[in-house]
């Protein structure tokens, strides 16, 4: 017997809500991680608690059917769905990652060396720092999403 539960409008509402802002928040320290507290890691950790609030109000299916505009895979019959997509987000992030190590490297620098660019005459900022930690960061951003929104999939599934 399997019980058919919807949420409730209250779980919808405030989920449509706090999604948003929580993305936001994460955005924000992604983008502060290479001179403030934050970074890569966190910001992915809060974006993963984003998909893990809309899995369980909506469920795992929800991304694909809504968002995707897709049917979602048969799980273990086939390697296509989306948590073969999260692997390809958590692959290329540690090629992210790696590759802004490997690209010191080739400029003559130790492995992870940083740099720093100013962007001069920006429209609204005037002036806009900006670190190749940021790179890491994505890098490690796109590994801790990949990686846990695989496991939030799998166990979710089960």
């Amino acid at each position: 017997m399997t019980l058919d539960r919807k949420p409730t409008v209250i779980a919808r509402t405030v989920t449509r809500l706090v999604v948003p802002m929580i993305l936001v928040t994460a955005i924000a320290l992604l983008l502060q991680g290479h001179n403030l507290p934050g970074g890569g890691f966190i910001a992915g950790v809060l974006t993963v608690t984003a998909f893990a609030l809309v899995y369980i109000i909506y469920g795992l299916d929800y991304l694909e059917t809504e968002l995707l505009d897709r049917t979602p895979a048969v799980r273990y019959e086939t390697e296509s769905g989306i948590v073969r997509e999260y692997g390809r987000v958590f692959a290329s992030g540690l090629a992210v990652a790696a590759g802004s190590g490997v690209a010191a490297m080739v400029l003559g620098y130790p492995f992870l060396t940083q740099a720093v660019a100013f962007l001069e005459h920006l429209p609204v900022y005037g002036e806009l720092e900006v670190a190749s930690a940021l790179v890491f960061d994505l890098g490690v951003y796109a590994v801790v999403v990949g990686a846990l929104l695989t496991i939030l999939a799998e166990v979710g599934a089960e």
